[in-house]
C-alpha cells in the first residue's frame, strides 16, 4: 500500500523539481529592479553628499540595485543594505533614508557629515539590524532614540567626538544589541551599567574617558566574548567576578590606573585569547594558575608594579605566541622550565626586572622568536649562545643585560631578517664587521668597547648609534655608500680621527649628527649645508678649525648647534640670525673674535646662549627681551626627539642630544635634563660697556655668567626680576656701585660670585646675600657688611655702666638692663593701659555709673544749647533781618 502511493506521487515530485530548477534559473538571469520610490529617496540621498572622486559615479544608472553600496533583496527588490564605508564622501545625511522601510544594514562610516549631532530620526528606521557610523565626524551627546532600535544586533559608534552617552537610561535597554562599539570617543563619567545588554558579545569602550571604577554588572554578561575598556582613566580594583565571563576571548584593560593585584579568578577563564593589563598600577604576584588559560595566545602585563617570580605555570601555555612582562619589579630566576611547551612563542619581552636568565650554554629553545627583549634582565656575562638558534628574530634588545664578553661572529648574520639590534650599556668588545649587506635598520651599540674603524653601514639603516667606544680612524667610510634613509649618526666619545669627510649631500634625509668629543680636525664640512632637515649638529670637543661654513645658512630647521671646544676662528657670522629655531647654541672655546652681532636678537626661542672663552669684544646688544623663551618661566616645550627621551619601537629610551656647558663653576653634560636649561655665557672674553638693561627681562634665566670681561657701570637695579636665577657670576669685571637690594629677592639663588669689581656699599641685610660665603664678595674694596666686617656707620653703642668694671659684667648689664628711655616708654605705656582700662572697665561692669553717666552728659548739652547756642542765633537773625 505504501509504495504504490510512493509510486503515485514521485511523477509529481520531480514536476515540482522541474518547476523549481525553471523558477531560478529564470530568476538568476533576470535582473533585479528595485522599487522606484527608494530609487528616488537614494538619489535625495546622494543629493546632499559631495563626492570628490567620484565614489558614486555608478549611480548614474538607471537600476539601483546596480549602484556601488547598494544592495537589493533578489525577490522583492527592496533596498536591504546600503554601505558606503570609505567611500571618502562629506557633506549631509538627508532623512530621505526613512523611506528605505526595508533597510537592515545602513554603514555610513568614514563619511564626514561636518560635526553635526548623530541625526535623531535614525531612530525612527526600526528595521535596522545593523548600523555602523564610525569616523563620521559626528558629536554631542548619542540621542536616546537609538533606544528605539530594538531589532539592532551590531552599533557601531566609534571614532567620532561624542561627549556622552545615556545607555543605562530606561528606553536604551537594546536586548538584542550583540555589539557595541563607542570606542575612540569623549565619552566620560562612570561607564554605563551594561546589564539592559544581555545579548551582548563585544563590549568596545577603549579611548575615552571614563573614570571610577569597573561596574560588576559587567560580570553579568553571559555571553561576552571581547571586552575592551583600554586607554581611559580607570580605577579601583579588576571585578573578582570577572572570571564568571566563560565565554571571554578577548579582555583588555590596558593603559588605565587600576590597582590591587591580577585577581585569581582570571585563570577560570578558560577560552581567553588575549590578556592585556599593561599600564596599570596592579601589584602582588602573578597568579600561579595563570597556566590554566590553556587557549591564551598573547599576555601583557607590562608597566605595573608585579613583584615575586615568574610562574613557572607559563610553561604550560602551549598556544602562546606573546609573553610581555617588562616593567615591573620581578626577580629571580628564569629557566628552561618556564618555557617547556612555548613551542609557539613568537614574542618574548621580560625586559626591565630583576631576573636572571638562567639557561644551559646548549638549550636549544622549542621556538623560533621574532621578538627578544632582555634589557635590563642578568643575561652575561657571556653572550648567550641560543639566540644563535633563533633564524627569524627582527628584534633582538640586550642592553644593560650584564654581557662582558666579545661579540661572536654569528652574532652579525644570525637572522637574515633582523631589523633592530640594541646592545647598548654592556662590556661586549670586538670589532664591528662589513654591514653593507645586513638588513638592520636602526643599530644600537653604544657605551661599549668596540674598537677597529667604524664599519659600512647597511644600506637601509636609519639610525646608527656607536658613541661611547673606542672606535678609531677615519669615518670616510660612511661616503662609499649612498645613504637615503640615514637620518641619525651619532659617533660622539670615540677615538675617530681625520677630517669630518664633506660627502653629506649623499643623505637626503639627515636628521642629527653628532660627531663630538673625538680627534676630528680640518674645518667643517660645506656639505653639512646640503641637509636642510638637519635639526642637532654637535661637533664640541674636537680640533676642528677654519670658520663656521657659510653653507650652514641653509639648515633652518637646527635646533642645536654646539661646536664648542675646537679652534675655529673668524668672526660670529651674521647669518646666525636667520635660524630663526634655534634653542642651543654653543660657540665656547673657540677662537672667535669681533663683536656679538645684533643679529642674534632674532633668535627668539634660545634658551641656551653660550660664547665663553673666545676673544670676543665691544658691547652686549641690549635685545634679550626679545628672547621669548628665556622671558618666561614656564618649563621649555621640546620636542621629545630631540632632548631627553627618545622612544623607539620597544620604548627604549636613548639620549640622542647632549652638550657640556659651565654652570656653578664646573663644566657638566646635559642629556635628558637639557631641555630645562636656560643659560648665557658670555664669560672669558673681552667684552666692555655696561650690563644691558634688557636682562632683567629673562625672568625664566636659569644661569647667567658674564665673568672675565671687562664690563664698567652699576648691576642693573632691577636684576631681582630674574627670579629664576640659580647661579650668577659677575666676578672678573670692573663693576661699580652699590649690590642692588632687589638681587636679594631671588630666593632660587644658590651660586654668586661678585668678586674682583669696584663694588661698594653696605651688602643687603638678607638671609640670602648673607649666607654667601665671604669670598665671593672678595676683592670688592669698598664693600661692607656681613659676611664681610662692618661698615663704619654701624659701630658700636657707647657703654652704660661704670668705667673699671669687669669687662664680662659689663657686657652682661648691657644685655640685661633697660637704658632709662626705653623704662619711661614703659611706663607711660602701662600707665595709659591702667588708666584707660580703669575707667571704661568700671562703666561697663557699673550700670548704676553708666546711667549717671549719660545723664551728666544729656544736663551739659543742654546748658550748652540754651545759655550759648539759641543767644548767639538769635543774634545772627536780628542782624539779617
Amino acid at each position: 500500500m505504501v509504495s504504490d502511493k510512493i509510486t503515485a506521487i514521485k511523477p509529481l515530485l520531480v514536476l515540482v523539481l522541474v518547476l523549481l530548477f525553471c523558477v531560478f534559473v529564470s530568476g538568476s538571469d533576470a535582473q533585479v529592479r528595485c522599487v522606484e520610490s527608494e530609487r528616488e529617496a537614494l538619489l535625495s540621498f546622494k543629493n546632499g553628499l559631495v563626492d570628490d572622486y567620484g565614489s558614486l559615479s555608478s549611480w548614474r544608472r538607471d537600476e539601483c540595485c546596480e549602484w556601488h553600496g547598494v544592495e537589493c533583496s533578489i525577490a522583492t527588490g527592496h533596498v536591504v543594505a546600503l554601505q558606503l564605508d570609505g567611500a571618502n564622501l562629506r557633506g549631509k545625511i538627508g532623512s530621505s533614508l526613512l523611506e528605505l522601510h526595508h533597510l537592515t544594514y545602513l554603514d555610513l562610516s568614514w563619511i564626514d557629515f561636518g560635526g553635526i549631532p548623530i541625526p535623531r530620526f535614525i531612530g525612527s528606521m526600526k528595521q535596522l539590524r545593523h548600523l555602523h557610523l564610525s569616523t563620521c565626524n559626528f558629536s554631542r551627546t548619542v540621542p536616546p532614540q537609538l533606544g528605539n532600535l530594538t531589532n539592532l544586533r551590531s552599533l557601531d559608534l566609534s571614532a567620532n567626538s561624542l561627549t556622552s552617552a545615556s545607555l543605562s537610561t530606561h528606553g536604551f535597554a537594546l536586548e538584542s544589541l550583540e555589539i557595541l562599539n563607542l570606542a575612540y570617543n569623549q565619552l566620560d563619567g562612570s561607564l554605563p551599567d551594561v546589564r539592559a545588554f544581555s545579548s551582548l558579545t563585544e563590549l568596545h569602550l577603549w579611548g575615552n574617558n571614563f573614570t571610577g571604577t569597573i561596574p560588576l554588572s559587567i560580570g553579568h554578561l553571559p555571553k561576552l566574548q571581547v571586552l575592551d575598556l583600554s586607554y581611559n582613566s580607570l580605577d579601583g580594583l579588576v571585578p573578582l567576578n570577572i572570571g564568571h565571563l566563560s565565554n571571554l576571548r578577548v579582555l583588555d584593560l590596558s593603559y588605565n590606573s587600576l590597582e590591587g593585584s591580577v585577581p585569581q579568578s582570571i585563570g577560570q577563564l578558560s577560552k581567553l585569547l588575549l590578556l592585556d593589563l599593561s599600564y596599570n598600577s596592579l601589584e602582588g604576584l602573578v597568579p600561579l594558575n595563570i597556566g590554566q588559560l590553556s587557549s591564551l595566545q598573547v599576555l601583557h602585563l607590562s608597566y605595573n608594579s608585579l613583584e615575586g617570580l615568574v610562574p613557572l605555570s607559563i610553561g604550560q601555555l602551549s598556544e602562546l605566541q606573546v609573553l610581555d612582562l617588562s616593567n615591573n619589579s620581578l626577580e629571580g630566576l628564569v629557566s628552561e622550565s618556564h618555557f617547556i611547551k612555548l613551542d609557539r612563542l613568537k614574542t618574548l619581552d621580560l625586559s626591565f626586572n630583576s631576573l636572571i636568565f638562567d639557561v644551559s650554554p646548549s638549550w636549544s629553545p622549542p621556538f623560533q622568536l621574532e621578538r627578544i627583549n632582555l634589557a635590563g634582565c642578568s643575561v652575561g656575562p657571556y653572550f648567550p649562545k641560543w639566540i644563535r638558534t633563533q633564524t627569524s628574530v627582527s628584534y633582538l634588545n640586550l642592553s644593560g643585560a650584564g654581557v662582558r664578553d666579545e661579540a661572536p661572529r654569528w652574532l652579525w648574520s644570525a637572522s637574515s631578517r633582523l631589523e633592530y639590534l640594541y646592545l647598548s650599556s654592556n662590556q661586549i668588545s670586538g670589532t664591528i664587521p662589513n654591514l653593507s649587506s645586513a638588513s638592520i635598520v636602526y643599530m644600537d651599540l653604544s657605551y661599549n668597547q668596540f674598537s677597529g674603524p667604524v664599519p659600512l653601514f647597511p644600506a637601509n639603516a636609519t639610525d646608527v648609534l656607536l658613541f661611547g667606544n673606542m672606535l678609531s680612524g677615519s669615518i670616510s667610510s660612511v661616503c662609499e655608500t649612498r645613504h637615503d634613509r640615514l637620518s641619525v649618526l651619532l659617533l660622539s666619545n670615540n677615538q675617530l680621527s681625520g677630517e669630518v669627510p664633506n660627502c653629506w649631500g649623499k643623505m637626503p634625509n639627515f636628521y642629527s649628527l653628532n660627531l663630538a668629543s673625538n680627534d676630528f680636525s680640518g674645518e667643517i664640512p660645506s656639505s653639512l649645508g646640503a641637509l636642510h632637515g638637519l635639526n642637532l649638529l654637535q661637533l664640541h670637543g674636537n680640533n676642528l678649525s677654519g670658520e663656521l661654513p657659510h653653507s650652514l645658512r641653509h639648515c633652518r630647521q637646527l635646533r642645536l648647534i654646539d661646536v664648542g671646544g675646537n679652534k675655529l676662528t673668524g668672526e660670529i657670522p651674521t647669518w646666525i640670525g636667520q635660524m630663526r629655531n634655534v634653542q642651543f647654541l654653543s660657540l665656547r672655546g673657540n677662537k672667535l673674535h669681533g663683536s656679538i652681532p645684533h643679529e642674534i636678537c632674532n633668535l627668539a626661542s634660545i634658551q641656551v646662549l653660550d660664547f665663553s672663552i673666545n676673544n670676543l669684544s665691544s658691547m652686549i646688544p641690549d635685545c634679550f627681551n626679545n628672547f621669548t623663551v628665556i622671558t618666561s618661566k614656564n618649563a621649555t616645550s621640546i620636542v621629545p626627539s630631540l632632548f631627553g627621551m627618545v622612544f623607539d619601537t620597544n620604548n627604549v629610551n636613548k639620549h640622542y642630544g647632549y652638550s657640556s656647558y659651565e654652570w656653578k663653576g664646573r663644566e657638566s653634560e646635559y642629556k635628558k635634563n637639557l631641555g630645562l636649561l636656560k643659560l648665557v655665557d658670555f664669560s672669558s672674553n673681552r667684552l666692555s660697556g655696561s650690563i644691558p638693561k634688557s636682562f632683567s627681562s629673562m625672568r625664566g634665566l636659569n644661569s647667567l655668567n658674564l665673568s672675565k670681561n671687562s664690563l664698567t657701570g652699576y648691576i642693573i637695579p632691577d636684576i631681582g626680576k630674574m627670579e629664576m636665577l640659580d647661579s650668577l657670576d659677575l666676578s672678573h669685571n670692573q663693576l661699580s656701585g652699590k649690590i642692588p637690594t632687589s638681587l636679594a629677592e631671588i630666593y632660587t639663588l644658590g651660586v654668586l660670585d661678585l668678586s674682583d669689581n669696584n663694588l661698594s656699599g653696605k651688602i643687603s641685610t638678607s638671609t640670602q646675600l648673607q649666607s654667601f660665603n665671604p669670598s665671593v664678595y672678595a676683592g670688592n674694596d669698598g664693600l661692607c657688611g656681613d659676611p664681610l666686617p662692618k661698615c663704619p656707620e654701624d659701630s658700636s653703642r657707647p657703654s652704660t655702666t661704670s668705667s673699671g668694671g669687669n669687662m664680662n659684667e659689663k657686657d652682661d648689664d648691657d644685655n640685661n638692663n633697660f637704658s632709662f628711655m626705653q623704662e619711661v616708654g614703659v611706663s607711660m605705656a602701662f600707665g595709659f593701659i591702667v588708666g584707660f582700662w580703669g575707667v571704661v572697665g568700671s562703666f561697663i561692669l557699673k550700670k548704676s555709673w553708666r546711667i549717671a553717666f549719660f545723664n551728666s552728659l544729656d544736663a551739659a548739652g543742654d546748658w550748652f544749647y540754651v545759655e550759648i547756642a539759641v543767644p548767639v542765633l538769635v543774634s545772627k537773625w536780628r542782624r539779617n533781618w
